[in-house]
């Protein structure tokens, strides 16, 4: 070791106190970057498995393939695992206690169709022929249906076909009626026999609102025949963005019409484009910019103390390339010591996080799916890497500083220090109005730039960073919304033959035992021309191309009015802010407005968020029905608006431009509703369950035929596990970036006042007070404080508004200013610049001013 390194880490040793700061933020960086990409993995993983559960494990998926086609695939190099599937048809189920799902589904499979997709037996064996097979639990719990092993079914096996239709219909199209009557038939039918080998689990790939029950059985690949058509499901070798190529060429080389691939699974493997990776990479550049501002600092500091100590070097023969590699050194040092800290920390605080986030997870996934600790060589390898990177990133411009320092300006210290007499001048306004003090302390920030640029920038890269961080990561949940259905209940139940939903149902729906939350709802669709000034935005660009859709300068709106019962209505109206004695008060009608919508706009491909009309409250809607038959416009009643909202009620989806959805009470309903129009309206119950699979089936054995339901749960679920998911990122962002952002910021000033002893020791000397003292710190925090916002705030609306307009090729809606972030970080920024100052007074004010004086470093 050459005697410049031996300096190097004795200058470490002697200053201990900052050479541990600078360790505990590499540790800090290192232990972020771990926990980012074993997340990132671990997610993956679980996305894998879960996946692999709900669907089964394949890659690809050729349709309708021959027997010769099917050894083609299997003999194919990238194959490895064949699995070969085929959907035999329906046949009636007799004596079928439930008439939404009055047929048997059945599916063959050969071996490996057992393994690789999710079926569980639960009672005997699974099917070894074709004369074999399992039906689903369901047929007996939920169908009322009772089939034991070894029983033998003659069935008549066809296709579903739709009256008028020529295209068969699958288990993703539920039952088709019309009126209470079916208008799909079973035809091209074939007759099978079967014996009971087993009961399986309901399949997850049977969709709640399938018309058929699943049965299985088994299909070997040396009984396929020339003429038969099958499915094979491929398992791949190797998965990597030449499958798409490759499976192309070999459905083309071998004439396949159909080839389909698992997207939902490659996208966790990382073949099909997934959100995840941008987020995460995201997440990876948040930290090293702030690391970097964080470790950057700490080696200028350091640089900036050894100035004296490296220009001495100099006067005795150290060439530039020897003092810019002790910086190096200094940063090899502190990485060896730190990263494998780092990365054993950032692997402990993630394998905890995921023990507390368990929970969560399972509960939103519907599964008994876990996240665990997945540690793989690439993200090991990807946080070194990051970390190596961050260190020599930030010691790269101190490095060159400190070759540059010449041995005369180094012991004079005249490179940190240059004082003008203009360089230090402040406003004479200054003293006058907060001192001399004020005065001392904005000198002192000015006589030395360099230290209080880089406090600034330290507070301006912390405010950057957690305003467009907490920007982005709450418009991404936004977009999330804007993309979802919207779907905020469990089950729906209507009457398919138009008769209103009476009480007496109602309530025994209602009173079932895992029943937790109910509403009814009727409603009735109505017109109202409303005034060209108060029409959507989109309409008044509609407008200007073709003004004769106005009437008297009128756009014609569809008004749908939905009417909820009184205890769903007084829990909406409190939770939007609207007077409930005003809606119940049927002699002056009165209606909250759903005024902001949400769709897909199909000519741009675009999710877009916008006000449906721009009204006030107080304002009136004329009503009126229009008769299909005769076009003859019936005038309505007046409603008044009493509230306006973007908060769905439940059951209740979001209006299309043109569309205004109005919520009254039963009441107002009364009198606003004509009863030549009373007919028309449609009631509906909405319900969220504790268990919904078990409500739907209580649901089912009601006696009365006429009554539909459909049970969005699933979708519902997928919905809330995306919200919930986003917001473990975006408070796991806010966290991170806040974790950052004090660290540094603590760092850089508590550094720079220690720095100042001599200073601070020379205005004592010459009468300084320590009110004085403590009132000069004050002003010098508000300084820094203001001149960051200055800086800061200005920069963050740029970057958020550059987020926003990246994010608006996919969603559109209005740029929000975040104000509670903006008011959170103006606070944080004075109680955080303002603790550092005191805590580093503190310890200034306990040194002797004759030791202070003697200080070599400045």
């Amino acid at each position: 070791m050459n005697i410049v390194n031996t300096l190097t880490i004795r200058h470490l040793k002697q200053n201990k106190r900052r050479t541990l700061v600078t360790i505990i933020g590499v540790i800090i960086s290192a232990a972020m970057v771990t926990a980012v990409a074993t997340l990132g993995f671990s997610f993956l993983d679980l996305m894998q498995r879960q996946t692999i559960a709900e669907s089964g494990e394949w890659h690809v998926l050729y349709q309708n393939v021959s027997k010769e086609q099917l050894e083609a695939i299997q003999n194919d190099d990238a194959t490895k695992v064949v699995t070969i599937t085929k959907d035999l048809g329906y046949t009636p189920l007799v004596g079928a206690d439930n008439s939404s799902k009055p047929y048997l589904f059945i599916q063959a499979y050969n071996a490996q169709g057992f393994t690789h997709f999710p079926i569980q037996l639960s009672k005997g064996r699974l099917p070894q022929t074709d004369k074999e097979v399992v039906i689903s639990e369901a047929i007996v719990k939920n169908a009322k249906v009772n089939y034991e092993i070894g029983d033998h079914l003659a069935l008549s096996v066809g296709e579903r076909f739709e009256k008028g239709s020529d295209q068969p219909l699958d288990q993703t199209s539920s039952l088709r009626r019309e009126d209470g009557k079916l208008t799909e038939s079973i035809q091209q039918i074939t007759n099978k026999e079967y014996t009971v080998v087993g009961f399986i689990k309901r399949p997850v790939m049977e969709p709640a609102w399938s018309p058929g029950y699943t049965i299985i059985s088994y299909i070997d690949e040396n009984s396929i025949k020339a003429t038969d058509r099958v499915n094979a499901a491929i398992v791949l070798k190797t998965v990597d963005h030449s499958l798409y190529d490759h499976a192309k060429q070999l459905a083309k080389s071998n004439n396949i019409d159909s080839v389909q691939y698992n997207y939902r699974l490659l996208r966790y493997y990382g073949i099909s484009k997934s959100e995840l990776f941008s987020i995460s990479a995201i997440i990876m550049a948040v930290i090293i910019i702030g690391s970097i501002s964080l470790i950057y600092n700490a080696f200028a500091i350091s640089v900036s103390e050894r100035s004296r100590h490296l220009g001495m070097l100099a006067s005795v023969g150290a060439t530039k390339r020897q003092k810019r590699n002790s910086v190096f050194f200094e940063g090899v040092i502190i990485g060896v010591i730190s990263i494998p800290i780092g990365i054993l920390c950032g692997l402990a605080g993630i394998g905890i996080t995921f023990l507390l986030i368990n929970p969560f997870i399972q509960g939103a996934f519907g599964t008994s799916e876990k996240l665990t600790l997945i540690i793989t060589p690439m993200s090991l390898l990807i946080a070194c890497v990051v970390s190596m990177l961050t260190i020599f990133i930030s010691t790269f411009i101190p490095a060159i500083k400190a070759s540059k320092i010449s041995a005369i300006d180094a012991i004079r210290q005249t490179s940190d220090v240059k004082l003008t007499r203009r360089a230090v001048k402040t406003s004479k306004l200054m003293r006058k109005l907060f001192g001399i003090e004020a005065e001392i302390g904005l000198k002192n920030i000015k006589r030395n730039k360099r230290r209080y640029h880089a406090t600034v920038f330290s507070l301006v890269i912390s405010i950057v960073l957690f305003l467009t961080v907490s920007f982005y990561t709450s418009n991404l949940k936004q977009s999330l919304a804007l993309s979802q259905e919207g779907v905020n209940y469990d089950i729906q139940v209507w009457y398919n033959n138009g008769k209103q939903m009476d009480e007496t149902t109602v309530q025994s729906i209602v009173s079932l035992d895992d029943v937790s939350e109910y509403n009814v709802t009727k409603s009735y669709m109505v017109n109202a021309w409303i005034e060209e000034a108060a029409i959507a935005d989109e309409l008044q660009e509609a407008v200007k191309k073709d003004r004769s859709v106005l009437k008297e300068g009128k756009y014609l709106y569809s008004i749908k009015i939905n009417a909820m019962n009184d205890s769903s209505l007084q829990a909406y109206a409190k939770a939007v802010g609207a007077n409930v004695e005003q809606l119940l008060n049927p002699d002056h009608p009165a209606a909250i407005v759903v005024d902001t919508i949400q769709y897909k706009d199909e000519t741009t491909n675009k999710f877009v968020q916008t006000k449906s009309i721009h009204a006030k409250i107080g304002q009136s809607l004329h009503l009126s029905y229009t008769n299909e038959e005769t076009n003859k416009e019936t005038e309505l009643k007046e409603v008044t608006i009493a509230a306006k909202t973007d908060q769905l009620p439940m059951g209740m989806r979001s209006a299309a431009v043109g569309e205004l959805d109005i919520v009254v009470s039963k009441h107002v309903l009364e009198r606003l509703i004509d009863e030549k129009i009373e007919a028309f309206g449609q009631a509906q119950l909405f319900l969220k369950s504790k268990d919904p699979l078990k409500t739907q089936q209580e649901i089912e054995e009601f006696s009365d035929s006429n009554l539909s339901f459909l049970n969005e749960y699933q979708s519902r679920v997928m919905e809330e596990q995306g919200i919930l998911i986003m917001s473990v990122f975006t408070y796991g962002f806010i966290v991170l970036i806040s974790a950052i952002s004090i660290a540094n910021i603590f760092n850089t000033i508590s550094t720079s006042i220690s720095l100042r002893k001599r200073e601070f020791a020379m205005l004592k000397s010459v009468g300084m007070t320590p009110k004085g003292f403590a009132k000069m710190m004050n002003y010098e925090s508000i300084f820094y404080g203001v001149k960051s916002l200055l800086y800061g705030l200005p920069l963050s609306f740029i970057v958020m508004y550059f987020i926003h307009r990246t994010l608006s090729s996919k969603y559109s809606y209005e740029f929000p200013l975040p104000w509670i972030s903006i008011l959170s970080v103006i606070a944080a920024v004075f109680v955080i610049v303002g603790s550092a100052m005191l805590y580093s007074s503190a310890k200034v004010k306990k040194e002797n001013i004759i030791d202070a004086l003697k200080q070599e470093n400045i």
